[in-house]
């Protein structure tokens, strides 16, 4: 047998060891899972895991104890004057002590605005639990992407409603045609050294209140 046969016998057995070629895109079986199994219940801790996890503030309250929740993270953090934007539920505001300073369409606040109040309070479009990512999209109770990045300190209020287990289901809840901000965790770098610096390019400090 010559070295021109042994190359072909070597690639006919190759050929019948190889597996099957795989079947057309409509005849591929679709009964795999495409949901997950987790309980809402176990989803929403998992959120509050993955938050924490990236130094993030948490606080849990019923519906009922919204409002009081708010003005307890905010007096602790000391803040003055706070940016909202201008749909923000009225309710959410009440007990504030503060100086409100709400950022509507037709009288945007200036970077310099944004810069002088010491915080932000907003809602959420979706959360994704398996990443801890929060979704700001723009709706009226969350505004422009400037009020929620310049301030120091953002307060997000993440109902349990909008929470959901992975990125496939937070993708298919967002509207593409809308403003979309994605946080995971306070605003953090690191530098050559792999030295942690926060507040580089948003909020030094995130808290989140995990409603329901």
């Amino acid at each position: 047998m010559n070295a021109r046969q042994q190359i072909l016998n070597r690639i006919r057995e190759a050929h019948e060891l190889a597996p099957p070629s795989a079947p057309a895109y409509e005849q591929v079986d679709r009964a795999y899972r495409d949901q997950p199994t987790r309980s809402l219940d176990d989803v929403v801790e998992l959120l509050v895991d993955r938050l924490v996890d990236y130094r993030a503030l948490v606080r849990r309250c019923a519906p009922d104890e919204l409002a009081s929740t708010i003005a307890a993270a905010i007096a602790e953090r000391g803040a003055c004057t706070l940016v909202v934007p201008f749909g923000l539920p009225t309710e959410w505001s009440d007990g504030l002590d503060v100086e409100l300073r709400v950022d509507r369409p037709d009288a945007p606040l200036t970077v310099a605005d944004l810069d002088a109040v010491d915080g932000v309070v907003t809602g959420c479009a979706v959360a994704a639990a398996e990443t801890g990512t929060l979704v700001l999209d723009a709706s009226p109770d969350q505004g422009r992407r400037a009020i929620t990045l310049v301030p120091d300190y953002h307060l997000c209020v993440v109902e349990r409603g909008v929470i959901v287990p992975d990125v496939p289901e937070m993708i298919a809840r967002m509207d593409p045609t809308r403003p979309l901000t994605m946080i995971s965790g306070p605003s953090a770098t690191s530098d050559i050294e792999l030295n942690r610096v926060e507040g580089v390019h948003g909020p030094r400090t995130l808290e989140v209140i995990v409603v329901g």
